[in-house]
């Protein structure tokens, strides 16, 4: 049994603490993972506050997850020690459904085994990056490209490929019209992965503060969705809108923005249901979907585009001791763009 530190919530008013826990020993086809960073996600925080239902605590959150491997079982073969390897939202899925079986194992038909708040077939619920190792199955994890260095490549495992993978699944690319709502830590990723996808991009953001960023990172366009102008502007204009926002919305004025055959995109997973009128849909054949990050192969191949074009969340680094002020201060969007946990401060 390896003993790794960690910080550990113990219900959903209570600060982080100090803790100890238990990774188990190495199975033939395990990997020992010396975390060096490990970013925050909105995920975790409402997984810590218990927004999306009961909690075994106490909770390690974390599963966007960066560090260096220092073991290795029997069987591996992909890695060895000092390999650079990422670990995300899954840490184990069945590997035999039709899901499993065409590389989509966020879909897993008898459910994958989240990276925290899980329990997996040993029988053990899981605990997340917010600690100094982790054990988990070669086939779930990641190798990051050596020219990503490794505190921003931890926000891609979950934000890259949260935005990466409806992009690449409905085809943005030249000639496509994508928005972006939302200019946070998954927003600011999905402006820079479509705008390197070939795709005309707009933001729609609730003020125009972040539009200099937003301009840089690749934008064509920035909104401010607190004008109603914005909305009769852009009438009919997308063909794909990516939501990235966790907050309840106006599904149908952001559907009037879709032309016909459009889509909405929903990534963001606000804590309360969305209401919406279908006759916002049937008019122009609108289509509202949601996407779940993605597969372990199109995990790694969106490590390797960012890595071809040079995207890299821009994150703000923060001590073991800041993870309480950090969910604060996201909850009040204060931060450009993810924050990033130095796992050395444990």
């Amino acid at each position: 049994m390896i003993i790794a530190k960690a910080r550990a919530v113990d219900g959903p008013d209570k600060p982080f603490r100090q803790a100890e826990i238990k990774r188990r020993d190495l199975d033939s086809h395990d990997v020992l993972i010396e975390i060096k960073f490990a970013g925050i996600c909105h995920s975790d925080i409402h997984t810590a506050h218990g927004d999306w239902g009961p909690v075994n605590y106490p909770l390690v959150p974390g599963h966007e997850i960066a560090g260096i491997v220092t073991d290795v079982g029997p069987s591996v073969t992909k890695y060895k020690v000092g390999d650079r390897v990422g670990v995300g939202c899954m840490v184990d899925s069945c590997g035999e459904c039709e899901n499993c079986r065409k590389g989509e194992e966020q879909y897993c038909l008898n459910g994958k085994i989240d990276t925290y708040a899980a329990v997996d077939k040993y029988g053990q619920y899981t605990q997340g990056g917010y600690s100094t190792h982790i054990v988990v199955p070669e086939s779930f994890v990641l190798k990051i490209p050596d020219n990503i260095a490794l505190d921003v490549a931890a926000p891609l495992l979950c934000a890259g490929i949260t935005t990466f993978s409806p992009l690449n699944h409905w085809g943005a690319g030249p000639g496509k019209k994508v928005a972006v709502v939302g200019m946070g830590g998954l927003g600011h990723m999905a402006v820079k992965i479509a705008h390197a996808m070939g795709a005309e991009v707009t933001v729609l953001s609730q003020t125009l503060n972040k539009k200099e960023d937003g301009l840089q990172f690749g934008a064509d366009h920035y909104y401010a969705s607190s004008d109603p102008e914005t909305f009769n502007t852009l009438t009919g204009y997308f063909d794909l809108i990516i939501n990235t926002v966790s907050a309840k919305i106006d599904m149908d004025a952001y559907f009037s923005l879709l032309t016909l055959d459009g889509t909405l995109v929903n990534v963001g997973a606000p804590g309360e249901p969305l209401s919406l009128n279908v006759m916002s849909l049937i008019g122009h054949r609108r289509s509202f979907a949601g996407s779940m990050i993605g597969g372990i192969r199109e995990t790694q191949e969106m490590l390797d585009f960012c890595a071809r074009h040079n995207i890299v969340p821009k994150i703000e680094k923060v001590s073991a001791d800041q993870i309480d002020e950090a969910y604060e201060r996201v909850l009040a969007s204060d931060v450009k763009y993810r924050f990033v946990i130095d796992i050395s401060t444990m």
